[in-house]
């Protein structure tokens, strides 16, 4: 099947996606977000995120296949985040997606997450060049990724060890009074900063440190301590240095570990992703330093970059083009897949 028409799921945190993709081609992209629900506690509540998905399912499949113009009957198989992410939130996903491949008499493909994040790539560049390096950015992963086959083989080379750089941004954005999710309004602020304004610290960035690990809890601290000792002495918190500050940062260590993985690794393209890969100065960076050192970038639109059914809808394709046996129907839902399972 050369141009197989995929339904894809993806409820790993607080967006119900739905996508419809026919072969590498976006025909739908459908989101519902529970993000308002969560705002008032300052993080995703998983409960109510679960309970969210529950609610918005059914209508957002609705409005995907309305938007393609097809009908559920048309569908040649049908995929679903099966991890990493919130257990309950995963499990609706699941579910539902299950339900569809029964009563279609689909093959169902349980995917990973991340992966699917390299993936929706193709569906705006085209092919992806194997091997290629992929940095993904999100509130829940940061993670550095050799992708020498994007249906059968991808190896992790970094992660984080504390807080992923979506969880720091998140918490930098209360510190300094700005509302949650903190990625955008840090984002904006940013722009009316000095980014050498203070000189935040570059986590795990000495000789004996994990090349390509990386690590935000620090630098989160140096932010709070900074802001809570301007606050003591009674003077005011500059917000756009701080947060242009505190940007330039997470962008720094990023391209810098991404660009070495590259060249160790001798690879020449580079893919970033995820919900943080929407950021300005990360992109910006991200192009100065690959265009400097020969690497072809590939960024997705900012759309795309966050979490959405599409993107597993494009993994799904390339698994149905390689001709990956189908996941079995009673597939489970696991909260921290690893990334070198690409379909369960």
């Amino acid at each position: 099947m050369s141009e197989p028409l995929v339904l894809g799921f993806e409820t790993s945190c607080d967006e119900t996606g739905v996508g419809l993709v026919r072969g590498q081609t976006l025909l739908s992209d459908a989101l519902a977000t529970s993000m308002a629900e969560h705002e008032r506690f300052g993080g995703v509540v998983p409960e109510i995120a679960s309970r969210a998905h529950l609610e918005a399912m059914v209508p957002t499949v609705h409005r995907a296949l309305a938007e393609a113009g097809v009908e559920a009957s048309d569908v040649d198989a049908i995929a679903v985040t099966a991890g990493p992410g919130l257990t309950g939130a995963l499990l609706v996903g699941l579910a539902a997606a299950k339900a569809y491949a029964l009563a279609l008499g689909k093959p169902l493909y349980g995917v990973n997450h991340l992966a699917a994040h390299v993936a929706v790539d193709e569906l705006q560049h085209g092919r992806l060049a194997e091997p290629s390096m992929a940095l993904l950015v999100s509130g829940g992963h940061s993670s550095l990724l050799l992708v020498p086959d994007l249906a059968q083989e991808v190896q992790s080379l970094g992660r984080t060890i504390d807080d992923a750089a979506g969880e720091a941004f998140d918490k930098v954005a209360r510190v300094l009074g700005l509302p949650f999710p903190g990625g955008p309004p840090i984002d904006k602020a940013a722009r009316a900063g000095n980014p050498h304004a203070i000189d935040f610290p570059r986590g795990l960035t000495g000789p004996r440190d994990a090349p390509y690990d990386f690590s935000f809890s620090g630098l989160k601290t140096a932010v709070a301590r900074w802001v809570e000792a301007r606050q003591r002495a009674g003077e005011p918190v500059p917000v756009a240095d701080v947060a242009a500050s505190f940007q330039e940062a997470v962008a720094d260590v990023l391209t810098a570990k991404a660009v070495r993985a590259c060249k160790d690794a001798g690879v020449d393209h580079l893919v970033l992703g995820g919900g943080v890969a929407a950021n300005s100065r990360l992109r910006a960076l991200a192009e100065e330093r690959c265009a400097a050192a020969g690497i072809v970038l590939r960024v997705p639109s900012p759309r795309l970059c966050t979490d959405n059914g599409a993107m597993v809808a494009a993994l799904g394709s390339r698994l149905v083009e390689a001709g990956v046996a189908p996941s079995a129907p009673d597939i489970g839902a696991d909260s921290s897949l690893p990334i070198e399972v690409v379909t369960r």
